[in-house]
């Protein structure tokens, strides 16, 4: 292992697969990378290969403190490669199956590259907090959707609380003032 990886904290960064959260936790593992830390950044596999066909089998080469790894989702290869995955299924089988695949990652990387220091998920990725909580890495989760919709995620439970949610009876809307 390289000394100069174990001074640098090493973040492991997985986002949802779907097109929506990667692209903001890429970003975010860029800017973490620009600040001087080492990234893994974890897709699925049936993710993982898309990438790979889609921009040549070279693609994931080049900087060695930022790394491409995968694990798998627990779902059987799809027909068609290129279609996307059903996403009641995926979210299903990930929070099913993607735990032990994920420990195992950790503990290889810790092995083989760098300690993981941190883990950055998706808020949806629930399975990442237990590892987390498991072998005492610090877990951070990132919100892909807008600002109004996390605050509506956490006001939830107090609107059901209240008896403001969910909404009774006939709502009847006009939305002829609004539409034109």
């Amino acid at each position: 292992m390289d000394s100069h990886h174990e001074k640098k904290p090493h973040a492991i960064c997985i986002p949802v697969p779907a097109q929506g959260h990667i692209n903001p936790m890429l970003k975010l593992a860029k800017i973490l990378h620009s600040k001087g830390f080492l990234i893994t950044f974890v897709n699925t596999e049936f993710n993982h290969q898309r990438l790979l066909r889609s921009r040549g089998s070279d693609a994931l080469d080049g900087i060695p403190s930022f790394r491409f790894e995968s694990i798998p989702d627990g779902l059987p290869p799809p027909e068609n490669l290129d279609a996307t995955q059903n996403v009641y299924d995926i979210c299903r089988s990930i929070q099913e199956n993607c735990l032990g695949p994920f420990k195992t990652l950790i503990a290889k990387l810790s092995e083989s590259f760098s300690p993981v220091t941190c883990i950055v998920s998706d808020l949806l990725m629930g399975f990442t907090i237990d590892a987390g909580k498991e072998l005492g890495i610090p877990a951070f989760l990132l919100y892909t959707g807008g600002a109004g919709a996390l605050i509506c995620y956490d006001q939830y439970p107090n609107l059901v609380d209240n008896g403001l949610m969910p909404l009774k009876g006939n709502l009847n809307l006009d939305t002829s003032s609004i539409i034109g």
